[in-house]
Protein backbone atom coordinates (compact mmCIF):
# COMPACT_ATOMS: atom_id res chain seq x y z
CA UNK A 1 0.00 0.00 0.00
CA UNK A 2 1.22 3.57 -0.58
CA UNK A 3 2.67 5.61 2.27
CA UNK A 4 -0.04 7.63 4.02
CA UNK A 5 1.73 9.67 6.71
CA UNK A 6 2.25 12.52 5.94
CA UNK A 7 -0.52 12.57 3.36
CA UNK A 8 -0.49 15.81 1.37
CA UNK A 9 1.43 16.74 -1.78
CA UNK A 10 0.88 20.43 -1.02
CA UNK A 11 3.96 22.40 -0.08
CA UNK A 12 4.06 23.72 3.48
CA UNK A 13 2.98 27.29 4.14
CA UNK A 14 6.15 28.04 6.08
CA UNK A 15 9.39 29.00 4.38
CA UNK A 16 11.49 25.97 3.43
CA UNK A 17 14.26 26.63 5.96
CA UNK A 18 11.79 27.24 8.76
CA UNK A 19 9.75 24.13 7.93
CA UNK A 20 12.83 21.91 7.73
CA UNK A 21 14.04 23.20 11.08
CA UNK A 22 10.70 22.40 12.74
CA UNK A 23 9.52 19.44 10.65
CA UNK A 24 9.72 16.92 13.52
CA UNK A 25 7.28 19.04 15.55
CA UNK A 26 4.95 19.49 12.57
CA UNK A 27 4.78 15.74 12.02
CA UNK A 28 4.13 15.02 15.70
CA UNK A 29 1.40 17.65 15.80
CA UNK A 30 -0.21 16.19 12.69
CA UNK A 31 -0.41 12.84 14.44
CA UNK A 32 -1.82 14.52 17.55
CA UNK A 33 -4.60 16.00 15.40
CA UNK A 34 -5.27 12.59 13.85
CA UNK A 35 -5.64 11.04 17.32
CA UNK A 36 -7.94 13.85 18.42
CA UNK A 37 -10.19 13.15 15.43
CA UNK A 38 -10.41 9.51 16.54
CA UNK A 39 -11.12 10.23 20.21
CA UNK A 40 -12.96 13.57 20.14
CA UNK A 41 -10.69 14.57 23.00
CA UNK A 42 -7.96 17.19 23.33
CA UNK A 43 -4.55 15.48 23.48
CA UNK A 44 -1.67 17.00 25.46
CA UNK A 45 1.75 15.46 25.94
CA UNK A 46 4.27 15.57 28.78
CA UNK A 47 7.25 13.54 27.61
CA UNK A 48 10.51 13.20 29.51
CA UNK A 49 13.53 11.60 27.87
CA UNK A 50 14.01 8.96 30.56
CA UNK A 51 16.70 7.07 28.65
CA UNK A 52 19.23 9.86 28.07
CA UNK A 53 18.58 12.44 30.81
CA UNK A 54 17.91 12.63 34.53
CA UNK A 55 15.07 15.13 34.05
CA UNK A 56 12.35 14.93 36.68
CA UNK A 57 8.99 16.46 37.46
CA UNK A 58 9.99 19.84 38.89
CA UNK A 59 8.74 23.26 39.90
CA UNK A 60 9.02 24.67 36.39
CA UNK A 61 6.55 22.25 34.81
CA UNK A 62 3.42 24.05 35.95
CA UNK A 63 3.89 26.94 33.52
CA UNK A 64 3.96 24.56 30.57
CA UNK A 65 1.00 22.55 31.89
CA UNK A 66 -1.01 25.75 32.29
CA UNK A 67 -0.40 26.68 28.65
CA UNK A 68 -1.39 23.24 27.37
CA UNK A 69 -4.50 22.92 29.52
CA UNK A 70 -5.71 26.48 28.88
CA UNK A 71 -5.95 25.62 25.19
CA UNK A 72 -8.21 22.65 26.08
CA UNK A 73 -10.72 24.60 28.16
CA UNK A 74 -14.17 22.95 28.35
CA UNK A 75 -12.96 19.87 26.46
CA UNK A 76 -12.28 16.32 27.59
CA UNK A 77 -8.52 15.81 27.82
CA UNK A 78 -6.10 12.97 27.19
CA UNK A 79 -2.67 13.35 28.79
CA UNK A 80 0.03 11.23 27.17
CA UNK A 81 2.62 10.83 29.90
CA UNK A 82 6.16 9.52 30.15
CA UNK A 83 8.28 10.25 33.23
CA UNK A 84 10.39 8.56 35.88
CA UNK A 85 8.88 10.81 38.56
CA UNK A 86 10.23 13.74 40.53
CA UNK A 87 9.46 16.06 43.42
CA UNK A 88 6.26 15.53 45.39
CA UNK A 89 5.62 19.25 45.90
CA UNK A 90 5.86 19.85 42.13
CA UNK A 91 3.67 16.81 41.47
CA UNK A 92 1.05 18.09 43.90
CA UNK A 93 0.90 21.39 41.99
CA UNK A 94 0.43 19.60 38.67
CA UNK A 95 -2.28 17.41 40.18
CA UNK A 96 -4.13 20.48 41.42
CA UNK A 97 -3.96 22.01 37.94
CA UNK A 98 -5.07 18.84 36.18
CA UNK A 99 -8.04 18.45 38.51
CA UNK A 100 -9.01 22.10 38.17
CA UNK A 101 -8.41 22.56 34.44
CA UNK A 102 -9.15 19.09 33.05
CA UNK A 103 -12.04 17.61 35.05
CA UNK A 104 -12.67 15.01 32.29
CA UNK A 105 -9.18 13.49 32.12
CA UNK A 106 -7.73 10.24 30.82
CA UNK A 107 -4.04 9.51 31.28
CA UNK A 108 -2.34 7.52 28.53
CA UNK A 109 0.88 5.72 29.49
CA UNK A 110 2.41 4.08 26.42
CA UNK A 111 5.62 3.08 28.21
CA UNK A 112 6.21 4.31 31.76
CA UNK A 113 4.97 6.66 34.47
CA UNK A 114 6.99 5.78 37.55
CA UNK A 115 7.05 7.05 41.14
CA UNK A 116 5.34 10.46 41.20
CA UNK A 117 4.46 9.86 37.56
CA UNK A 118 2.13 7.18 38.91
CA UNK A 119 0.67 9.81 41.24
CA UNK A 120 -0.04 11.98 38.18
CA UNK A 121 -1.99 9.12 36.61
CA UNK A 122 -4.26 9.17 39.66
CA UNK A 123 -5.61 12.53 38.46
CA UNK A 124 -7.50 10.78 35.68
CA UNK A 125 -10.87 9.08 35.72
CA UNK A 126 -9.20 6.24 33.84
CA UNK A 127 -5.73 5.17 32.68
CA UNK A 128 -5.11 3.87 29.17
CA UNK A 129 -2.45 1.15 29.22
CA UNK A 130 -1.03 -1.39 26.79
CA UNK A 131 1.22 -4.41 27.03
CA UNK A 132 4.30 -2.16 27.12
CA UNK A 133 2.98 0.13 29.85
CA UNK A 134 4.21 0.27 33.43
CA UNK A 135 3.39 2.23 36.55
CA UNK A 136 5.41 1.98 39.75
CA UNK A 137 5.41 2.27 43.54
CA UNK A 138 5.08 5.78 44.99
CA UNK A 139 7.09 5.30 48.20
CA UNK A 140 9.01 8.54 48.93
CA UNK A 141 12.76 8.82 49.42
CA UNK A 142 15.05 11.19 51.32
CA UNK A 143 18.60 11.51 49.98
CA UNK A 144 18.09 8.29 48.07
CA UNK A 145 16.93 6.31 51.10
CA UNK A 146 13.35 4.98 51.19
CA UNK A 147 11.58 6.71 54.06
CA UNK A 148 10.11 3.41 55.22
CA UNK A 149 13.66 2.20 55.93
CA UNK A 150 14.22 5.27 58.11
CA UNK A 151 10.88 4.89 59.88
CA UNK A 152 11.61 1.22 60.56
CA UNK A 153 15.06 1.92 62.01
CA UNK A 154 14.75 5.16 64.02
CA UNK A 155 17.86 4.41 66.09
CA UNK A 156 20.01 4.49 62.94
CA UNK A 157 18.98 8.02 61.89
CA UNK A 158 18.76 11.37 63.63
CA UNK A 159 15.50 12.91 64.84
CA UNK A 160 15.26 15.41 61.96
CA UNK A 161 15.64 12.68 59.33
CA UNK A 162 12.95 10.67 61.10
CA UNK A 163 10.52 13.61 61.16
CA UNK A 164 11.23 14.43 57.51
CA UNK A 165 10.53 10.81 56.62
CA UNK A 166 7.27 10.75 58.56
CA UNK A 167 5.98 13.92 56.92
CA UNK A 168 7.07 12.76 53.44
CA UNK A 169 5.15 9.52 53.94
CA UNK A 170 2.10 11.41 55.16
CA UNK A 171 2.22 13.85 52.22
CA UNK A 172 2.39 11.06 49.64
CA UNK A 173 -0.38 9.02 51.24
CA UNK A 174 -2.65 12.06 51.65
CA UNK A 175 -2.18 13.14 48.04
CA UNK A 176 -2.86 9.63 46.72
CA UNK A 177 -5.91 9.22 48.96
CA UNK A 178 -7.39 12.57 47.91
CA UNK A 179 -6.93 11.78 44.22
CA UNK A 180 -8.13 8.18 44.27
CA UNK A 181 -11.15 8.78 46.48
CA UNK A 182 -12.41 11.55 44.19
CA UNK A 183 -11.29 9.95 40.92
CA UNK A 184 -10.86 6.46 39.55
CA UNK A 185 -11.56 4.75 42.90
CA UNK A 186 -14.54 6.92 43.76
CA UNK A 187 -17.21 4.66 45.20
CA UNK A 188 -14.68 2.23 46.66
CA UNK A 189 -14.63 1.87 50.44
CA UNK A 190 -12.01 3.77 52.45
CA UNK A 191 -10.52 0.39 53.39
CA UNK A 192 -10.10 -0.57 49.71
CA UNK A 193 -8.44 2.76 48.93
CA UNK A 194 -6.15 2.52 51.97
CA UNK A 195 -5.17 -1.01 50.95
CA UNK A 196 -4.12 0.19 47.48
CA UNK A 197 -2.15 3.09 48.95
CA UNK A 198 -0.45 0.82 51.50
CA UNK A 199 0.75 -1.40 48.66
CA UNK A 200 1.97 1.49 46.54
CA UNK A 201 3.52 3.72 49.22
CA UNK A 202 5.56 1.14 51.16
CA UNK A 203 8.01 -1.66 50.39
CA UNK A 204 5.72 -4.30 51.86
CA UNK A 205 4.25 -5.41 48.53
CA UNK A 206 6.59 -4.00 45.90
CA UNK A 207 10.12 -4.50 47.20
CA UNK A 208 11.85 -2.20 44.71
CA UNK A 209 11.04 1.38 43.77
CA UNK A 210 11.43 0.28 40.15
CA UNK A 211 8.95 -2.58 40.43
CA UNK A 212 6.73 -2.93 37.36
CA UNK A 213 2.99 -2.49 37.78
CA UNK A 214 1.44 -3.57 34.49
CA UNK A 215 -2.17 -3.18 33.37
CA UNK A 216 -3.33 -6.33 35.17
CA UNK A 217 -1.64 -5.33 38.42
CA UNK A 218 -3.01 -1.79 38.17
CA UNK A 219 -6.53 -3.16 37.71
CA UNK A 220 -6.07 -5.47 40.69
CA UNK A 221 -5.20 -2.42 42.82
CA UNK A 222 -8.59 -0.95 41.94
CA UNK A 223 -7.47 1.48 39.23
CA UNK A 224 -9.89 2.10 36.37
CA UNK A 225 -7.80 0.72 33.50
CA UNK A 226 -8.66 0.84 29.80
CA UNK A 227 -6.45 -1.77 28.15
CA UNK A 228 -5.61 -1.44 24.46
CA UNK A 229 -3.73 -4.35 22.91
CA UNK A 230 -1.24 -4.22 20.06
CA UNK A 231 -3.97 -4.70 17.43
CA UNK A 232 -5.79 -1.52 18.47
CA UNK A 233 -5.44 1.19 15.81
CA UNK A 234 -5.67 3.87 18.51
CA UNK A 235 -2.91 2.22 20.52
CA UNK A 236 -0.72 2.03 17.42
CA UNK A 237 -1.10 5.80 17.00
CA UNK A 238 -0.32 6.48 20.67
CA UNK A 239 2.74 4.24 20.39
CA UNK A 240 3.94 5.86 17.16
CA UNK A 241 3.62 9.29 18.73
CA UNK A 242 5.56 8.13 21.78
CA UNK A 243 8.34 6.67 19.61
CA UNK A 244 8.57 9.97 17.71
CA UNK A 245 9.29 11.74 21.02
CA UNK A 246 11.83 9.09 21.97
CA UNK A 247 13.62 9.69 18.67
CA UNK A 248 13.26 13.48 18.50
CA UNK A 249 14.19 14.50 22.05
CA UNK A 250 17.89 13.51 21.97
CA UNK A 251 18.26 14.74 18.38
CA UNK A 252 16.87 18.12 19.40
CA UNK A 253 18.75 18.28 22.70
CA UNK A 254 15.57 18.21 24.80
CA UNK A 255 15.08 16.65 28.21
CA UNK A 256 11.32 17.30 28.12
CA UNK A 257 8.67 18.22 25.58
CA UNK A 258 5.27 19.70 26.38
CA UNK A 259 3.07 19.53 23.32
CA UNK A 260 -0.41 19.69 21.86
CA UNK A 261 -1.81 20.17 18.37
CA UNK A 262 -1.02 23.90 18.51
CA UNK A 263 1.60 24.32 21.27
CA UNK A 264 5.12 22.98 21.59
CA UNK A 265 7.65 23.80 24.30
CA UNK A 266 10.93 22.04 24.89
CA UNK A 267 13.15 22.02 27.96
CA UNK A 268 16.77 21.64 26.95
CA UNK A 269 18.82 18.78 28.35
CA UNK A 270 21.59 19.73 30.75
CA UNK A 271 24.91 20.19 28.99
CA UNK A 272 27.75 17.91 30.13
CA UNK A 273 30.35 19.60 32.30
CA UNK A 274 33.90 20.39 31.13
Amino acid sequence: MPDVFPRSKDLPKQSPLFWVTHKDRYLRQQLIRDIEEDTNRCLVVYFTDCDHTNAQIDGGDDVHFAELLSACANKPVDLLLETNGGGTDATEKLCSMLRGMAPDLRVVVPRRAKSNGTVLTMCGQTIVLGAESELGPIDPHINGVPVQFILNAPDKFNAIEYQLSATAQQQTEKLARDLLSTGMMQGKTPAEIDEAIAKLATRNTYHSHGSVIDHKEAASLGFNVTYLDQTSELWKKFWLLRVMYQHDCPRGGYAKLFESAMISTGVEAAKPGP
